[in-house]
């Protein structure tokens, strides 16, 4: 998997404190718990020492993940686009034509998709119809509901 993942500096930022808490407290943390596990005498029946190897699989799983994401990294600040069509980084407000409500969305990348934030996936379904379209075209987006129609109302980058 070479392909870039695109993220806004909030999100790389997060990223790079993880792995640092993660190199810094938690895989020493955990080895420490092993170390302690292991005084403790027969490891075949010794549950302390079974949880802690099996933490340390996934601090250390997520350190490679957090790696491979940063080195893949393509850091988009949306605040430094200028276009009026919908790219990553837009914050686009919709109206949907069947409940007449509106709603606004800022397309991020995978791992700060926050439904209740307000941000989806450039990879989402939504995320994914709504790029490359303008102030008032409507779009058609199949969603596991069924068919959503949108009129795009507005687009900004902030």
């Amino acid at each position: 998997m070479s392909s870039s993942v695109p993220m806004t500096p909030a999100s790389y930022q997060s990223l790079q404190e993880e792995l640092k808490n993660l190199i810094r407290v938690e895989r020493p943390k955990v080895v420490q718990d092993i170390a302690e596990a292991r005084s403790h005498g027969d490891l075949s029946e010794n549950a302390e020492y079974d949880a802690a190897k099996d933490r340390q699989g996934m601090i250390e799983g997520r350190i490679q993940e957090l790696n491979d994401k940063i080195a893949r990294a393509q850091v988009i600040d949306p605040a430094e686009i200028d276009s009026d069509k919908i790219v990553f980084g837009a914050k686009v407000t919709l109206f949907d034509i069947d409940t007449e409500n509106e709603v606004t969305y800022q397309i991020v990348g995978e791992d700060e998709a926050d439904i209740k934030l307000g941000k989806i996936s450039v990879t989402s379904p939504v995320g994914k119809s709504l790029i490359g379209h303008f102030v008032d075209d409507e779009v058609r987006i199949k969603v596991p509901s069924g068919t959503k129609v949108y009129e795009i109302t507005d687009i900004c980058y902030e």
